[in-house]
């Protein structure tokens, strides 16, 4: 696919550290193998060394070799880690001695590893559930300034090339937060947009949805997006930004030229953001079966440093392309 192509491409460029924490899974290790082969990014593997190189071996990935190895449970660094975790965690009532068995946990290694500023960024999700994967991540990366949520885009692919840019749009979000308020809203928005132009390269035209059109319907709920909308103009001033918007008046133009002339985004937008995660994830699912799109994602974006989550069911390539998009996010960091 040209989109995931770019995104390597780009990727390779950087040259970033992601962190993999689950070093000796299969699949794991045959995308490691892959990225570094194809010079992705650099990585570290985190487990147990011998077992890794056995495996690498016994698969024939020569290029795992160029791996930085950690053993959790051996590495010589880990008390220094387990007083970092102590020093962060320390107003919530950890113990030193509570610090020094979660260093051993993979998933907080790798989360320590990028706030020393060692790694740049992590993908995980292959053996692990998504709240083991997120929830170091909240405790010790936390958000970016200013964005108290964090949510998932999805870049979706699709066949008929007339939509968003090139047949590239932006969904969001489809994955974490339930019901966003409307500040939430806004910083939804205002992070797809930075997604939008760090992993596709598009310039966002920012579409915030409803099921009323420039007050076509009134209900709480389409205020909420309207109030989002102004939240986000405050935000970001540069960001083109629209709403509240249905769903064919972003997207089609001469729909949004008749229910929302003068609009810069209506009929033409590459980004769309929903007001729940509930319409997110049934409309990014509706499109990539209906219409035979590829979905990209989740993208989780709002941290402080890129922590991408994977499916467990996820193929070799889901984790190349995705230690991709994460070295693309923290370039863009």
């Amino acid at each position: 696919m040209q989109l995931l192509n770019s995104i390597i491409e780009k990727a390779k460029k950087h040259k970033k550290c992601i962190v993999l924490p689950e070093g000796v899974e299969s699949r794991t290790l045959a995308a490691a193998n892959i990225i570094l082969s194809e010079g992705i990014s650099d990585l570290i593997l985190l487990g147990e060394k011998e077992e890794i190189l056995k495996k690498a071996k016994k698969a024939g990935y020569g290029s795992i070799k160029k791996a930085r190895i950690i053993d959790p449970m051996r590495f010589e660094e880990k008390s220094d880690y387990a007083n970092m975790l102590y020093e962060i965690r320390k107003h919530k009532g950890i113990s030193m001695e509570e610090a020094q068995k979660l260093v051993e946990d993979p998933l907080y290694l790798a989360t320590l590893l990028i706030k020393s500023g060692v790694a740049d960024g992590e993908v995980a999700g292959a053996m692990n559930a998504t709240g083991d994967v997120l929830r170091p991540a909240f405790q010790i990366i936390k958000t970016l300034p200013g964005i108290r949520v964090v949510s998932g885009a999805f870049l979706m692919v699709m066949k008929d090339r007339q939509w968003g840019d090139n047949g590239i749009l932006v969904f969001a979000d489809c994955a974490v937060h339930p019901d966003p308020t409307a500040h939430e809203l806004a910083e939804i928005a205002v992070m797809s947009a930075q997604t939008t132009r760090a992993i596709a390269g598009m310039v966002p035209r920012v579409a915030m949805l409803s099921f009323s059109t420039k007050g076509s319907a009134k209900h709480p709920m389409c205020d909420k997006v309207i109030e989002a909308t102004n939240i986000a103009r405050e935000m970001d001033p540069s960001l083109m930004i629209d709403g509240e918007l249905q769903a064919d008046a972003a997207i089609i133009e001469s729909i949004g030229k008749s229910k929302a002339p003068g609009s810069p985004v209506a009929g033409n937008a590459n980004v769309l953001v929903f007001p729940t995660l509930e319409v997110g994830n049934i409309a990014y699912k509706l499109v990539q079966r209906l219409a035979g799109a590829e979905a990209v994602g989740p993208v989780l974006q709002g941290m402080a440093a890129p922590i991408n989550d994977l499916s467990r069911g996820c193929s070799i390539d889901d984790i190349v392309n995705l230690v991709a998009i994460t070295a693309n996010q923290a370039a863009n960091n």
